[in-house]
């Protein structure tokens, strides 16, 4: 391995850790997590990426169909 792959290796590594260190002060949960995989595929064709505008949306209409179940 070269020195810029161990050091991209780190930096991903380092990305990683800090990604899970504030989902889990999130308290975001698996569940939560394979939903927002789902909405992310059927919004960007099946690439799987979302757009950050794309996600503003989509809570606006989750909270719509929330509240119209508790109703």
């Amino acid at each position: 391995m070269s020195n810029r792959e161990t050091a991209r290796s780190h930096a991903l590594g380092t990305r990683v850790a800090d990604l899970k260190t504030r989902m889990q002060k999130a308290r975001i949960s698996e569940s939560e997590i394979k939903t927002f995989q789902k909405v992310a595929a059927i919004m960007q064709d099946g690439q799987g990426g979302i757009d950050g505008d794309d996600l503003i949306a989509a809570s606006f209409v989750a909270d719509k169909q929330l509240d119209e179940s508790n109703s």
